[in-house]
């Protein structure tokens, strides 16, 4: 069973993209977490602040998986492929996730800055080879391409308009053509086999939920 606080994060986030709110009752909270009020109040130190707590949470998660994922030594080209389909396919194994990152990535800053960290890093680095015909001053707008890009393909997935297979590997395959790479080595790389993303797990970083004495192990 999850630890009492990455369970708490879970359900916030799906109550936040069910309710398309920033803010939930501390009543729901406890009920779609199956946890009592007591419990709740004892693990979250702000519960005004939750939103925004979770979102910073996701964006610790999210940022240490493409991590683990990425090979340095790879092709440009190819990582930033298989980035793309790692997180349209979390999209799919994971709604939950998937719901909320598509309701407020666009307004909220943290979540909307994914996709200038480590992807924006491989674009540098395939700009900086050569791999990439992208004059490296138009880098930020290729990383906002990027970001609309996923997010459009998050709601079709989600809405069930297109599976996250064709969705994961045509966005890829633009994507690569976007930046100066060939049609048929764009296709190709689309298509390439891919570990998934490790499923969502808040156990590592939900300790920022924890109340100052408790950090302190007073209790």
């Amino acid at each position: 069973m999850k630890n009492v606080k990455s369970r708490i994060i879970h359900a916030a986030m799906r109550l936040f993209a069910e309710q398309g709110a920033m803010q939930i009752a501390v009543s729901d909270l406890a009920k779609a977490a199956g946890l009592s009020r007591g419990t709740i109040y004892n693990n979250v130190d702000n519960p005004e602040a939750l939103f925004h707590i979770t979102c910073g949470m996701l964006y610790q998660e999210l940022r240490s998986c493409m991590r683990s994922g990425l090979k340095p030594d790879d092709d440009p080209a190819l990582n930033i492929s298989i980035l793309i389909r790692q997180l349209i396919r979390r999209v799919h194994d994971e709604p939950d996730w998937g719901r909320f990152i598509a309701l407020f990535a666009i307004t909220e800053p943290q979540l909307g800055a994914i996709w200038a960290g480590e992807p924006a890093d491989i674009i540098r680095e395939g700009v900086a080879s050569g791999r990439f015909d992208v004059p490296a001053d138009q880098i930020p707008s290729v990383t906002t391409l990027g970001g609309g890009a996923l997010m459009g393909s998050a709601s079709q997935v989600l809405s069930g308009a297109v599976t996250w297979r064709k969705s994961s590997s045509e966005i890829a395959e633009l994507y690569l053509r976007a930046m100066g790479i060939g049609r048929s080595e764009a296709h190709r790389l689309a298509f390439v086999e891919f570990d998934p993303m490790p499923q969502l797990d808040f156990s590592a970083v939900a300790q920022g939920l924890t109340r100052p004495e408790e950090k302190a192990g007073s209790h």
